[in-house]
């Protein structure tokens, strides 16, 4: 197995877990996040990355809380590294961001709203650390091939390819579970980010609304799909966030939820058969 997956793939067939805050809020809270979240994977052995933004530039609003910018965001999560001892995440906007977010961070994340953008593509696929690809709210799962051949023209192999909902009206996002097994089809790992497709994007008019009270159900339908990874973000306060409060999952409920998806993980194994 290459180096990209030296945490999420260290056994094959786990099932692996991206999580963490919307946005680094502060230092403070990142790194007790960190903690918490590493500490619950810890005790399910499930093969973990902390993900969170330094700057969310694509908000509803101008007004809308962004992050802590670039160079602090960077050390904070340079910090979740040595103290926690975690695999990091996070995503650029820019085609000049990527140096100095490939100097900390161990997969750089291209969001949906830019995964057709190929210079930032190749700039990611060049820096040499794995590239996580949110697939385009626009894209149907088979046009996911022409992202993978602008990555795979820079010299990236390390990639990850991940579902987050497509647009369905106004306001709306909708997953279409054969997207799962389409996009498997081209042979990297397939994550199923369960947070965002519950976004209502611009629904409350300034900012998004979303419906995370479904957020379970989803992620349990992925899971039995077939899905390799599970995206999530997650708080300790999901109403207080100062991003995405309306779909961010509450932490107290991800142990007991990983301890279901697990199982059915382990059912949808091919070979595997149900004990009565």
């Amino acid at each position: 197995m290459t180096s990209c997956y030296h945490v999420i793939r260290r056994r094959a067939g786990d099932l692996f877990l991206i999580a963490g805050p919307c946005v680094i809020e502060s230092e403070r809270h990142t790194l007790k996040m960190a903690r918490a979240l590493a500490k619950i994977s810890t005790q399910l052995d499930v093969p973990f990355i902390f993900k969170a933004s330094y700057d969310k530039a694509n908000r509803s609003s101008g007004r809308s809380f962004r992050g802590v910018g670039l160079e602090e965001g960077l050390r904070i999560l340079q910090r979740v590294k040595d103290e926690v001892g975690l695999a990091v995440l996070a995503d650029v906007h820019e085609t000049n961001q990527v140096a100095a977010v490939a100097e900390v961070v161990d997969v750089i994340q291209i969001p949906a709203f830019l995964c057709r953008q190929t210079d930032l593509l190749q700039a990611a696929a060049s820096s040499g650390r794995p590239v996580n690809v949110k697939k385009g709210q626009f894209l149907a799962p088979w046009e996911v091939g022409n992202l993978i051949e602008k990555i795979e023209a820079a010299g990236g192999r390390e990639l990850l390819i991940t579902e987050r909902g497509t647009s369905f009206g106004y306001n709306n996002l909708v997953v279409d579970m054969r997207a799962f097994p389409i996009m498997r089809g081209f042979g990297y790992p397939v994550v199923f980010d369960a947070t965002h497709s519950l976004q209502l994007p611009g629904g409350l008019g300034d900012a998004t609304d979303g419906q995370a009270e479904y957020v379970e159900h989803l992620a349990r339908a992925a899971v039995a799909c077939g899905i390799d990874g599970l995206f999530m973000e997650v708080h300790d306060n999901p109403p207080q966030a100062l991003s995405d409060a309306t779909t961010q999952f509450a932490l107290e409920k991800l142990e007991p939820l990983l301890e279901t998806l697990l199982k059915i993980h382990q059912l949808a194994q091919p070979g595997v058969k149900a004990e009565h």
